[in-house]
């Protein structure tokens, strides 16, 4: 019986590993030696769900953006679709906090040294955009955002959210503008920049924190 069905915990366990020892030691780090040591297997378990070290590492990225996914559709659909998007938001920025090591890998906070990412790889997770990009659909025909292109407003509030997250994940944030005040006002801000008026914005993004505990993985 292979290591994948005595146990399923295995696979997981292996890509954290992996994650944390790239972005604490860099590229050399990575054996398999290492790894199945701190995993408590064989080293043939690198082998056996990976293929091997170059599968591994593309693992973590499949793995950091089903993870992400999760989060996001984790967000119910209201009639108040902008507290959807800001709670969108919120959905990024957890799983963020909840996977930092994953978080950087998939989106190369480092140099991978003698592992690679295809373009395949890079534009895998662009799946998860698709339920940003429903809601901004939702957001535009309520009137409440101006008439536009559903995805590239998506484009705007990931690019926008995930700079804030990068800078609190590198601890550049901190008082009197730390990553919670940044983060409360950058999403009426987007909202804002949307077409969205001050005023409503700032009641729907309130309303999305009081759904965070209910609706987001912790």
């Amino acid at each position: 019986m292979s290591p994948r069905r005595s146990d399923p915990n295995a696979r997981s366990a292996l890509v954290d590993i992996a994650a944390r020892l790239l972005t604490e030691e860099g590229p050399q780090a990575l054996s398999t030696r290492r790894i199945a040591a701190e995993a408590g297997s064989s080293t043939m378990a690198v082998y056996t769900h990976f293929g091997g070290m170059q599968g591994l590492v593309r693992e973590i990225v499949h793995e950091g953006f089903a993870r992400l996914q999760r989060y996001l559709t984790g967000v119910a659909e209201t009639d108040d679709p902008v507290a959807d998007m800001a709670l969108l938001g919120r959905a990024y920025r957890s799983n963020a906090l909840a996977n930092p090591d994953l978080y950087a890998v998939m989106f190369g906070g480092f140099s991978l040294a003698g592992f690679t990412l295809s373009d395949e790889d890079r534009h895998h997770g662009r799946y998860t955009l698709a339920n940003v990009a429903r809601c901004a659909g939702r957001c535009i025909s309520s009137g409440r955002f101006e008439p536009g292109d559903p995805e590239l407003v998506a484009h705007h509030m990931w690019i926008t959210t995930h700079g804030l997250v990068t800078l609190e994940l590198g601890d550049y944030l901190f008082e009197p503008y730390d990553a919670e005040r940044v983060f409360e006002s950058q999403l009426v801000n987007m909202m804002v920049s949307a077409g969205d008026k001050p005023e409503t914005a700032t009641r729907s993004v309130a309303d999305s924190r009081t759904r965070l505990d209910t609706e987001i993985p912790v």
